[in-house]
């Protein structure tokens, strides 16, 4: 009998979680050594390949560049390694011999990991190292439309680790996924913990599933040019940025906010780069394009290189364009410019003054990027630094390329794929995820401070409410107390009368 699609993704997804969760019973008990001589393996293996699956990646969902693909899969592979290939995560991490307190490392056990169709190999790799490198297993929920050269990217993460010594099952995956396979993964009773880096349907059901949840909302990233910058190298970082996978990291900048003081030479700078600037009726094309209904993105545009989304707009543009440019005033969902586009359309915002320029960012941050990424060129640091207080935003890049900047290819910020959004933004972390969040810590702690504990003093009895049945009785004994007193006893109401005091006061 051949089974219904939903109702077979649900059972290899509980195959292959029952298979993790065993798999993780067994690796918990594994030494730092033998951790790290896994991580070291994977890491090695997706390294190597990080060519092949950018051009698998290419091929299947159409989006993106493989040159720049396999650099998100470097980073995501050697980069991610680098920066945690030194943390404790096994047994004792810390001692403090003064204070007496040692902490130790324990896992969270499965982790459910949803990976996006923007960044389908160099995300579940990342998230396999993490995981690894913490004692967790994981379980990867691909998305339908990049599910190929994810599980490619996971079984050269499964077979490495193998042979470096992890259980078999260890890294798991749902081979056909579906929204009922998903839900019910980071659902289910074996799930200790979930990664999700998605839709923002899919992360609001990571944070309402009832289990720990590292989710990231989007990154309407806007990018300021402030009139103190190096125009020529501020324009190109932002273009080369721009065009990076064709826009599809969520820390991109999605619109420029320029000082009118150098609008002109920006705008000129930007048309050297090979951006086309739409105007009129080609603008209204594009636009419709890019959002066919308010605050939606056409999936169609994301990841498509700036000169097939002209075409699906029937606008004509020289070949070599990179990048689309629209003019805007407003800020708004029926406004497409100044969506999150994922793809290599900007909009242009010309403002007057510093204090224009924060108000601008704002608005754009607040329709859809609160807590992500704000990227500013200045040879001023004063204003960096007062970006970075005033900013609703987790990560403010400063002269450089805000998409790899954001994930540590440029700076010195962690390397990771999911970029937390602090409260601004919903998350329970304002971090770029890494092993750190995917190990708990519990602490031994001597006591060092004798106390004491003061006795309670004496304090008045407030007096007893009184009972109205005892307050009965009492006028029954006084008026029997009175009869005895002239001798008229019946002796039958003097034992019931006494057997009803007992009974009370027992």
């Amino acid at each position: 009998m051949e089974l219904d699609y939903d109702l077979e993704s649900i059972q290899g997804m509980r195959t292959a979680l029952k298979r993790a969760k065993a798999a993780q019973k067994e690796y918990e008990s594994f030494t730092q050594e033998q951790v790290d001589r896994i991580v070291t393996a994977v890491a090695e293996a997706a390294h190597a390949k990080a060519r092949s699956l950018a051009e698998k990646a290419v091929e299947e969902t159409g989006m993106g560049v493989v040159e720049h693909k396999t650099i998100k899969n470097q980073v995501g592979s050697k980069d991610v390694y680098e920066s945690i290939k030194n943390e404790k995560t096994v047994g004792v991490i810390y001692r403090d011999t003064a204070k007496k307190v040692t902490e130790f490392a324990y896992p969270f056990g499965v982790v459910a990991a949803i990976i996006p169709t923007t960044n389908p190999t160099s995300t579940a790799i990342y998230k396999t190292l993490i995981s690894l490198k913490t004692r967790n297993a994981i379980v990867v929920s691909p998305h339908p439309s990049a599910v190929k050269c994810t599980i490619a990217a996971l079984k050269i993460c499964h077979d490495a680790a193998v042979q470096a010594g992890a259980p078999e099952g260890i890294v798991g995956w749902i081979s056909k996924p579906s929204m009922p396979a998903t839900t019910e993964l980071i659902q289910h009773r074996d799930t200790s913990v979930i990664l999700a880096t998605g839709g923002g349907g899919l992360v609001r059901a990571a944070y309402s599933s009832g289990k720990p949840a590292y989710g990231v909302g989007p990154g309407n990233v806007p990018v300021y040019l402030e009139k103190s910058c190096q125009v020529k190298k501020a324009v190109q970082m932002v273009m080369d940025s721009k065009t990076f996978d064709n826009g599809t990291i969520c820390a991109t900048e999605q619109a420029i906010v320029v000082d009118q003081n150098i609008k002109e030479m920006t705008v000129r700078e930007l048309k050297n780069q090979r951006a086309y600037f739409l105007e009129g009726e080609e603008k209204e094309k594009v636009a419709a394009v890019l959002s066919p209904a308010p605050g939606k993105i056409n999936p169609k545009i994301v990841g498509r290189p700036a000169t097939t989304i002209a075409q699906m707009a029937g606008v004509n543009v020289p070949s070599d364009t990179r990048v689309l440019i629209a003019e805007e005033t407003r800020v708004g969902k029926d406004v497409p410019f100044s969506l999150e586009k994922l793809s290599p359309v900007f909009a242009l915002y010309t403002v007057k003054d510093v204090d224009q320029a924060k108000a601008q960012c704002i608005e754009l941050l607040n329709l859809g990027g609160r807590g992500h990424s704000l990227s500013i060129h200045t040879s001023d640091d004063q204003i960096a630094e007062m970006f970075g207080h005033e900013m609703p935003v987790s990560r403010l890049m400063v002269n450089t390329l805000s998409s790899i900047g954001a994930v540590g290819a440029t700076t010195n910020l962690k390397p990771s794929l999911t970029l937390g959004c602090g409260s601004y933004g919903g998350n329970i972390t304002s971090d770029n995820i890494t092993a750190r969040h995917l190990v708990n810590i519990k602490r031994l702690a001597y006591g060092v401070k004798d106390v004491e504990i003061p006795k309670p003093s004496a304090t008045v009895q407030s007096p007893k409410q009184a009972d109205p049945e005892e307050n009965d009785l009492e006028k029954v004994i006084s008026e029997v107390l009175k009869k005895v007193d002239s001798e008229e006893v019946d002796p039958q109401k003097v034992s019931a009368i006494v057997g009803k005091v007992l009974q009370k006061y027992q």
